[in-house]
């Protein structure tokens, strides 16, 4: 019988050096923790490069029949991007985060298309990009003391890598605009009556009802599982690849203006974002997608042209603006 090649087979987890998540496999069940609790799980670059390993792994893993995410600790399964790392980087690089929402989509696409079941273990909080994770695992059950949020309309960002597609399929139209629009919090059992969530027990009974559902999908027929999940992908497929490549361009773009520059570094300093700053600026007459103003004045005493309309001396010489 001709061997099979090494590529379709699934690894010993402890042959990854994986530094931002936990990959363990028992039981039929690969499981991946994101493990940055420092930070409510939120998730770095690496941690989305080590996840799309781990998917890819339990995908051709023919001993992995159940893929869970979670995450470490009770406080938060996963919190989204680290904003701080968005502050830092992407304000200053937009067109990086272009580069970063690469590694974001291909971590969703391989959970999403893995071929088999995945439960999310919701241990805690779940916002912003950690529920776009969570909506792209196939079923959720939450710990009690869970709940979600959307942020991106208060952080200066736009939810449009998973939650403007899946939400209104999951919870309709009129829920989806209130969680995307408000950024307020769902408790885990309004999570499950709008059906966010299939389950909700206390946090002591967590890994006993992940592992009851589990055992359920275990014992079904894998192929048939398989097409019956794509053909149940369907919709999300759509809105998805319809909408995240134009997500992708406009949020780089994005990054270089106003919103993400006042709402992430007030998020990193632990201040209240100036929303009304911004619409007052726009009231006003001014270019509130600047900063500083937009670029439309020049130095009559070095000659530098294009400096932010706020600036009352020349950024390069130091002369007083006329």
């Amino acid at each position: 019988m001709v061997e099979r090649m090494p590529i379709y087979l699934g690894k010993d987890p402890a042959e990854f050096d994986f530094q931002d998540i936990i990959y363990e496999k028992k039981d039929w069940v690969a499981r991946v923790t994101i493990n940055r609790p420092h930070v409510y799980n939120a998730y770095s670059v690496l941690a989305l490069q080590e996840m799309a390993q781990a998917f890819w792994d339990a995908t051709v893993d023919d001993g992995v029949a159940v893929i869970v995410l979670t995450g470490a600790g009770e406080k938060a399964f996963c919190t989204g991007g680290d904003v701080k790392e968005y502050a830092e980087n992407y304000t200053v690089y937009p067109r990086d985060f272009w580069k970063w929402m690469g590694h974001y989509n291909r971590a969703h696409e391989l959970l999403h298309n893995c071929g088999k079941p995945t439960i999310a273990r919701v241990n805690g909080i779940v916002a912003g990009g950690g529920n776009e994770f969570h909506m792209s695992c196939d079923l959720s059950i939450a710990a009690d003391h869970a709940k979600i949020l959307q942020v991106g309309t208060r952080v200066g960002s736009v939810a449009a890598g998973g939650a403007t597609q899946f939400l209104p399929i999951i919870v309709g139209d009129r829920r989806a605009r209130e969680i995307l629009f408000l950024c307020e919090d769902i408790p885990a059992q309004k999570a499950m009556d709008w059906g966010l969530v299939n389950e909700v027990v206390p946090m002591a009974e967590l890994d006993e009802a992940v592992a009851r559902m589990s055992k359920k999908l275990i014992n079904k027929f894998p192929e048939c599982m398989r097409y019956t999940k794509q053909q149940v992908n369907f919709w999300k497929d759509f809105s998805w690849y319809m909408t995240v490549g134009h997500a992708r361009d406009w949020l780089s773009a994005h990054f270089g203006s106003a919103e993400p520059h006042e709402g992430m570094w007030a998020f990193v300093e632990k201040r209240p974002p100036d929303y009304m700053g911004l619409r007052q600026k726009a009231a006003d007459g001014g270019s509130s997608e600047y900063p500083h103003g937009a670029p439309d004045r020049d130095c009559g005493a070095c000659g530098a042209k294009h400096l932010p309309t706020e600036f009352t001396h020349c950024g390069w010489c130091g002369a007083k603006m006329e």
